[in-house]
């Protein structure tokens, strides 16, 4: 596990762009695995303005989305990818299979997500942000490690904070997600996490045992784990780099 501590949140982005550039430049067919949200945005941004950045033999498998929403539906995970790294990028559609929280069979949806990824070996790079609890995708506390994807209950908290991606109050109460199982066998994992409103959940991720019960310290064992923090996210773990 490698730590970086930025002084801000664009010198956050900034370093794990490269860092995700400089990866993916020595892998042939890349298969990334982009969450969406507030935090990896910066990363997206980054991305659009290297006008040398070549991405046309990158391919992008979803992370997660909320059960009743698709990518035209505002507030949902595709939607977001598709305004902050797709779009800017021009990623043909061929090259992306994301999860269709629309369709009348999601264990078919889990099934075509896992083919696709086994047909690309494997992810070689999940870009994840965390939960206030904990939560990794749409892997909430007590998700068994051992399942790959999967439909899920929502944790309140979650649907909770979700609300900020929806310009008026939208009721959800599943989602639809890649399981740690499947996380896990990435080769690479960058963990972004920004603010000082997720400073206590960086130190409890990185000081409590690893449990079910907070999945964020599951991936604490993982090899090629990078954990990127700004400077208020943090704030309570010392010593401030590792």
């Amino acid at each position: 596990m490698k730590i970086f501590v930025a002084d801000t949140y664009e010198e956050l982005s900034r370093q794990a762009a490269e860092d995700a550039i400089t990866l993916m430049r020595s892998i042939k067919q890349p298969l990334v695995c982009p969450a969406s949200g507030d935090t990896p945005a910066g990363l997206y941004k980054y991305f659009t303005t290297k006008k040398e950045l070549a991405v046309s033999h990158w391919s992008f498998v979803g992370l997660d989305e909320w059960v009743g929403m698709d990518g035209n539906d505002e507030g949902s995970c595709l939607f977001h990818l598709k305004n902050q790294l797709f779009g800017p990028l021009h990623i043909s559609q061929e090259k992306i299979c994301f999860f269709n929280g629309r369709a009348n069979d999601l264990d078919k949806e889990c099934d075509n997500i896992e083919k696709f990824i086994q047909q690309h070996g494997t992810i070689d790079l999940a870009i994840l942000g965390i939960g206030l609890n904990g939560h990794i995708g749409m892997n909430e506390p007590g998700t068994s490690p051992a399942l790959r994807s999967h439909v899920t209950e929502l944790d309140p908290l979650t649907k909770k904070t979700a609300q900020k991606y929806f310009k008026e109050q939208t009721e959800i109460t599943t989602g639809i997600t890649l399981g740690l199982a499947t996380l896990m066998e990435a080769k690479h994992i960058f963990l972004l996490i920004s603010g000082a409103h997720k400073a206590n959940i960086v130190k409890r991720i990185l000081e409590e045992e690893a449990s079910a019960q907070l999945p964020g310290t599951l991936l604490r064992s993982h090899p090629g784990l990078t954990i990127y923090l700004d400077a208020g996210a943090a704030a309570l773990i010392q010593p401030r780099t590792a």
